[in-house]
């Protein structure tokens, strides 16, 4: 059994105008002042300190994250998910090659990884000599529309 190891960004760095700053801006205080009319205040807060805090994760640069596939499973930076815990897999190729690992994990059962082309037929080699199942997962539909509005 070989072990691979490759490297990928945590997530698609994306390019944010100032324009979509100041729609944020207007949005979240718009909202917020809206929520104060009603005399909602705690929800007024929670509206800026949420919008403090998307723009804040807007302009944070993704992390390189290490992933290795290796004889007890899947290693993300320094936690392991074993074969055992993996339910299914898919590899995704093309212009978005990506792995999908449906988990046991209650919250967030299917985890995302990127990958490069090249690598992708070592990698379903190599799950499928573990006895995962391989079943077509896709992205969910909320995250295509998150990518739109530019998140």
């Amino acid at each position: 059994m070989e072990k691979l190891e490759w490297v990928a960004l945590e997530y698609e760095e994306k390019v944010r105008s100032m324009d979509w700053f100041w729609a944020l801006g207007i949005i979240v205080v718009s909202s917020s002042v809206a929520a104060i009319i009603f005399a909602d205040y705690f929800f007024a807060v929670l509206l800026l300190i949420s919008g403090m805090l998307l723009g804040f994760f807007a302009i944070k640069k993704p992390d390189s994250i290490t992933y290795e596939l290796n004889t007890q499973g899947l290693k993300i930076r320094a936690r392991l998910y074993p074969y055992e815990n993996m339910k299914a897999f898919w590899v995704q190729t093309g212009e978005k090659p990506t792995l999908f690992i449906k988990s046991e994990r209650v919250f967030m059962p299917v985890i995302s990884i990127p990958i490069e082309n090249n690598i992708a037929s070592s990698i379903r080699s190599i799950i499928l000599s573990n006895n995962v199942t391989e079943e077509e997962i896709k992205e969910h539909p909320s995250i295509k529309i998150m990518d739109s509005l530019g998140f």
